[in-house]
C-alpha cells in the first residue's frame, strides 16, 4: 500500500480534528442524560432512607408518658 507524495497540511489537521471532536461532543451528550438520570435517582435513594432511618431512630428514643387519674 504506497501513501501520495503530500504534505498535511493545517487545513487537514484541522478537519480531523473538528471530525474527532464531532463524534466525542455526541457520545459525551448521551452520556450525560444518563449520568445525570442516574445521579438524581442515587439522590432519591439517599433521601428515602435517611428519612426512614430518622423516623424508625425517633420512634424508639421517644420518651411516651402516661397519665392516670387517680
Amino acid at each position: 500500500m504506497s501513501t501520495p507524495e503530500r504534505r498535511v497540511t493545517r487545513d487537514d489537521i484541522e478537519a480531523k480534528l473538528a471530525e474527532l471532536a464531532g463524534d466525542v461532543e455526541a457520545e459525551v451528550a448521551n452520556v450525560r442524560s444518563l449520568l445525570v438520570g442516574a445521579a438524581l435517582a442515587a439522590g432519591l435513594v439517599v433521601v428515602a432512607v435517611a428519612f426512614a432511618w430518622g423516623r424508625r431512630r425517633g420512634r424508639r428514643l421517644a420518651t411516651i408518658v402516661e397519665i392516670r387519674r387517680v
